[in-house]
């Protein structure tokens, strides 16, 4: 399986953290988001890695060339200007065989994407969890009978009872519906403006794409410095107090 990181954006609510890097080099626990990332990809067996980057792209060049030279790097010079959506388009040449998508603002677990990597089934899969509160910056989704019938930030409370964790997993059955469904999206007007989960939400309408659910605690999704110490907190690991000692790790026993 080929994994495809969107690190393109800058994450303007993290500054001064983004000021000079991208949001995929933020630490989180002791290690930026894009090594959490690498690592749970690693530790699942999968190596053939492309991270589309953008805002200071060098700067993940030069990170991603220090530790892992082996992963294959794309530039999405729109990124100021585009969504998620950008990234994917720039990447679509690699759709062409089994992939998963991850969100480049996503902490994840090893055992969190083993988990979902044994789940999924033929054709599209989303990697979804309970969400009886939906917060602001969920990517909220309708899950009727095990499958994706919508998938949309702006979906009622009441109706949408998932969120997203922003791993999309697709196996050969799937990718041409996938990429038929992006190149559609892209052609409107107001193509570069869509997140990649509307591709998701397209082939929804059409097609059946499978929510794979889980329950756990190990991955969370940074757009603030407070997402930083929620997501610290639910991997287990507590940060400094507020007298400034040295971050101390310690993992859960839960």
């Amino acid at each position: 399986m080929r994994a495809i990181l969107l690190c393109a954006g800058r994450g303007s609510r993290l500054d001064p953290l983004t000021r000079d890097q991208p949001k995929c080099l933020v630490e989180v626990a002791g290690k930026p988001i894009l090594q959490h990332q690498l690592d749970a990809l690693h530790a699942n067996g999968i190596d053939d890695v492309a991270v589309v980057g953008g805002y200071r792209m060098a700067r993940i060049r030069n990170y991603v060339r220090r530790v892992r030279e082996s992963v294959s790097l794309l530039f999405n010079p729109f990124w100021a200007v585009s969504n998620s959506i950008g990234s994917v388009w720039f990447a679509r040449y690699l759709l062409d065989e089994n992939f998963c998508i991850l969100n480049g603002d996503t902490v994840i677990d090893a055992l969190v994407l083993q988990q979902a990597l044994r789940m999924a089934v033929g054709g599209v899969n989303l990697v979804v969890e309970r969400a009886p509160s939906p917060e602001r910056d969920d990517m909220r989704v309708i899950v009727n009978r095990g499958m994706v019938g919508r998938c949309c930030k702006d979906l009622p409370c009441d109706e949408a009872q998932c969120r997203s964790l922003g791993i999309v997993l697709c196996n050969r059955e799937g990718t041409k519906a996938y990429r038929a469904a992006l190149a559609e999206l892209m052609a409107e007007d107001t193509g570069v403006l869509h997140f990649h989960h509307d591709v998701v939400d397209r082939l929804a309408e059409t097609g059946p794409v499978h929510a794979l659910e889980l329950d756990s605690p190990r991955w969370g999704e940074i757009d603030t410095k407070e997402d930083i110490k929620a997501v610290e907190r639910r991997l287990g690991v507590f940060a400094p107090d507020d007298a400034g000692r040295d971050l101390a790790f310690r993992l859960s026993t839960m």
